[in-house]
């Protein structure tokens, strides 16, 4: 409801109602539920994308409608779920993305470098299914996600080079 009654409408007002797309990971889904029960509701073509790491269901139940884990896992911690939650039933979804650590690991360090911004896994997988989202519409659109969490919390592993080297993974 917290969603649905302050999110949804925030984005809706500081955009003017011009937005294309909403996506964002799901954790219980209160945050994408909401928001898209209340952007839907202002404009049916608003297009809600749910964002996944992998070892995850929930983009296999968005795009097959069967909620089966898909390789993983990820070091994503709180995202991506191994079941549908209550508040993910009945929530308009269009389409998911799934997002690989190898994408979102240098998501997050492009941030830090380039912006100054100290964001968590969350967050990459975030901007990583906006910018992918933002591909497929094309220029000139509209996309929004939500800017989940801040990579104090990931020191030991996703801020821990030791960390990333023994899963292959690369700052980028």
């Amino acid at each position: 409801m917290a969603h649905l009654e302050s999110t949804g409408p925030e984005i809706w007002t500081q955009t003017g109602g011009a937005i294309d797309a909403f996506t964002c990971a799901v954790g219980t889904g209160g945050t994408l539920a909401g928001t898209a029960r209340y952007l839907k509701s202002q404009n049916e073509g608003v297009r809600i994308v749910l964002a996944d790491p992998h070892g995850s269901a929930l983009y296999n139940w968005v795009t097959t409608g069967e909620a089966k884990m898909t390789p993983g896992p990820s070091i994503t911690e709180g995202i991506g779920n191994s079941r549908v939650t209550d508040n993910l039933l009945d929530i308009p979804v269009d389409d998911a993305v799934q997002v690989p650590d190898q994408e979102m690991v240098p998501m997050v360090y492009r941030m830090l470098r380039e912006e100054g911004w100290f964001f968590g896994s969350s967050t990459g997988i975030n901007l990583c299914a906006a910018v992918e989202v933002a591909r497929k519409l094309g220029p000139g659109h509209t996309i929004i996600t939500i800017l989940a969490d801040t990579g104090s919390k990931y020191q030991s592993s996703l801020f821990n080079p030791e960390f990333l080297s023994e899963r292959g993974l690369e700052s980028g």
